[in-house]
């Protein structure tokens, strides 16, 4: 219960393109860390953004895992992202997240056929992008400087195919 309320209370921040404080950010991830389908390892997406939550988080880390930590940064010009997200719709009906440049028809839904169900979420509106980019290179590149020092940080190319960008993932992790 305690994490759905955390998530509700985190949805107002995202929509608005802004970082979720944090204390609740630090919170819902802790918890998480500590369950056991986190045993064997994790992979945090997104988190952390700010130095302040990776100084929090790596005594956590620390604390749970004996493994090493390795960052995976994926990378791209501003523009691309800007276009790329707001290209970006999710099936109302089965929750598939698509790119309409990649659609033959953006009518239809690719996974379950819905027509009409793909809708825009509040966070691809440009403005909200730009805000989101914004906070990304004041608070979160500061992130990888503060890695970088303790672990190690593979750079990938945010531009390539999707298939070629999750090749490297693994080639990374593995």
């Amino acid at each position: 219960m305690q994490r759905k309320y955390a998530g509700i209370r985190s949805k107002k921040f995202t929509d608005k393109g802004e970082l979720v404080p944090d204390d609740i950010m630090v919170k819902l991830v802790e918890e998480v860390l500590n369950e056991d389908r986190c045993k064997n390892g994790f992979i945090l997406d997104g988190f952390p953004r700010t130095v302040k939550q990776a100084e929090i988080l790596q005594p956590i880390i620390e604390k749970i895992s004996d493994d090493k930590v390795e960052i995976i940064s994926l990378e791209a010009d501003d523009e691309i992202i800007i276009n790329r997200l707001t290209q970006r719709r999710t099936c109302k009906i089965c929750k598939t997240i698509v790119n309409l440049d990649l659609l033959e028809d953006d009518s239809v839904c690719p996974n379950c056929g819905s027509k009409n169900s793909l809708i825009k979420r509040k966070d691809d509106e440009v403005d909200v992008i730009k805000n989101r980019l914004n906070i990304f290179h004041n608070a979160t590149s500061p992130v990888l400087d503060f890695f970088e020092k303790n672990t190690i940080v593979h750079k990938i190319d945010g531009t390539l195919s999707v298939d070629e960008i999750t090749k490297r993932i693994l080639e990374c992790i593995s």
